[in-house]
């Protein structure tokens, strides 16, 4: 199986980040979020459709967007890789998720904003996630 997703996060609606895996952060996470859900909640304000932006591109890299209850899935890939393709590895990010933190996030109202109950997540998605350093180097046997 070819992994598409190269970082990864996971935000509520509201901006803070869950989750992240990031190879090379430029930014700061929590910087990320905020940005992330300013884009949406303006693209939503501008008419771009009640879904907010589900996809953006810089250079050769694709972020793709997904919505699961009151939270964000981004992730950014390679240019090369279908959008189809990342949204349903995103689908079953979002699925692990819900299925591993459902009690925490069946009672979010009540969550006490302790982000690191989600650091173990990396754990149940690794099958998801490209491996920047394989990739590397396969690049540099090319």
């Amino acid at each position: 199986m070819v992994k598409v997703i190269q970082d990864l996060w996971i935000l509520t609606d509201g901006g803070i980040v869950l989750f992240n895996r990031v190879y090379d952060p430029k930014v700061c996470a929590q910087l990320f979020g905020a940005l992330m859900t300013a884009l949406d909640s303006y693209s939503k304000e501008v008419g771009i459709g009640p879904g907010g932006i589900d996809s953006f591109e810089i250079q050769n890299i694709r972020f793709t967007i997904t919505r699961s209850g009151n939270l964000l899935f981004i992730a950014n890939s390679s240019k090369k890789f279908k959008q189809k393709k990342i949204l349903n590895e995103l689908n079953i990010i979002s699925e692990r998720f819900f299925n591993k933190y459902s009690e925490i996030l069946d009672n979010f109202d009540n969550w006490n904003m302790e982000i690191s109950v989600f650091s173990d997540f990396e754990e149940y998605i690794k099958d998801q996630l490209e491996n920047p350093v394989k990739q590397f180097w396969t690049g540099m046997a090319r």
